[in-house]
């Protein structure tokens, strides 16, 4: 199995992990209410993956039309589970496709725009977002079960 399809898989499967924690709330209400300390709510940290992948990979690597609002993504307080783990589905389907796509030789070239104040291949910089979505993926998980007093992952 090449990096490419083991980064894929594992894209695929936290994107649909996150899914998964969004459909867990017991209401939609939960998704954009925080706790003291808390900033930011589970639907507005799934708002920022799509974003966040939608404009790296989707748009950045593979080309796709988007227009990313990043401060609508942490400021937006409305929308249903099922309407965010939809849309986190539709991620877990193209954005590891477009990974898959990627070769060796493409791995290693200047990922297209500097992120995080340097340049870095375009390998580099999916670990990096690889590690972003899993860290907003357990932010999501402890705040879940914070707000219905639950402890049990999902």
């Amino acid at each position: 199995m090449s990096i490419t399809n083991e980064l894929a898989a594992l894209f695929r499967r936290d994107l649909a992990k996150f899914a998964k924690q969004i459909e867990s709330f017991p209401t939609d209400e939960l998704l954009w209410q925080t706790l003291p300390g808390v900033i930011n709510a589970a639907g507005n940290l799934a708002l920022h993956i799509e974003g966040n992948l939608s404009e790296f990979v989707g748009r950045q690597l593979g080309g796709r039309p988007y227009q990313r609002n990043r401060d609508l993504e942490f400021s937006a307080k409305e929308g249903t589970r099922a309407d965010l783990s939809a849309r986190l589905a539709k991620l877990s389907e193209s954005i590891p496709a477009l990974i898959e796509a990627l070769n060796a030789d493409q791995l290693e070239k200047e990922y297209p725009q500097v992120v995080l104040d340097r340049p870095m291949s375009i390998g580099e910089f999916l670990i990096h977002l690889y590690g972003h979505l899993n860290w907003h993926l357990g932010q999501v998980d402890y705040l879940r079960r914070l707000l219905i007093k639950d402890g049990a992952s999902v």
